[in-house]
């Protein structure tokens, strides 16, 4: 949904009433993610001294945005397990299988938001359920709100960018070989990070 703002509110609460709201109000409405330009990734360690980064290439999602008062927004995303590729085939097929993401049973990740709360004037913490191979279990990333435009074809967008850090046996994934100097082969915590721009649908 990236440069991210983790300025830490004490106790953040969602901004029904945030004095930004005004700034914020042109938002409000149904949104579509455009795939063609967003992307999806995720980094995770390897051999514990560097890092694969991956994307997936097929995904969709809808928002709601209620610019006037966050807290009500939501959004949906869906991503096909079998698109994700990290430039290297070999690699790519095993993330597919079921030592994995095991695509062929379960093709779909999905994400559903449960609360957005406001932060500042163009960040937000969207909490929310994350399903994986058959199991939901809820995460929480920050956004930034990165701007408005409109595309010399007509159609009104947003862009947010945002990441969140999970750790992925907590989803059943976690498959790994133990290496000879220590450690394991693949980290276990893997970094999500998005980069999305929305068409304004309604």
């Amino acid at each position: 949904m990236g440069l991210l703002n983790r300025r830490r509110a004490t106790a953040p609460a969602p901004a029904t009433d945030s004095a930004s709201a005004p700034a914020t109000a042109r938002l409000t409405g149904v949104w579509t993610i455009d795939p063609a330009h967003s992307s999806i990734a995720f980094v995770a360690r390897h051999a514990m001294i560097t890092k694969v980064r991956g994307t997936f290439a097929d995904f969709d999602g809808r928002l709601y945005l209620d610019g006037q008062h966050p807290g009500r927004s939501t959004a949906d995303v869906t991503l096909q397990a079998a698109s994700l590729h990290t430039r290297q085939e070999r690699r790519d097929q095993h993330l597919r299988s079921a030592d994995f993401f095991h695509a062929e049973a379960h093709p779909e990740l999905s994400f559903r938001s449960t609360l957005v709360q406001q932060l500042s004037a163009d960040t937000y913490r969207l909490t929310g359920d994350l399903s994986i191979k058959g199991v939901t279990r809820p995460v929480a990333l920050d956004l930034t709100h990165t701007g408005t435009a409109t595309d010399p074809f007509g159609n009104e967008r947003a862009g947010f960018e945002g990441s969140a850090t999970v750790d992925r046996t907590d989803w059943g994934l976690t498959w790994n070989r133990v290496l000879e100097t220590g450690g394991v082969l693949v980290g276990e915590k893997v970094k999500l990070e998005f980069d999305v721009s929305a068409i304004r649908a309604a």
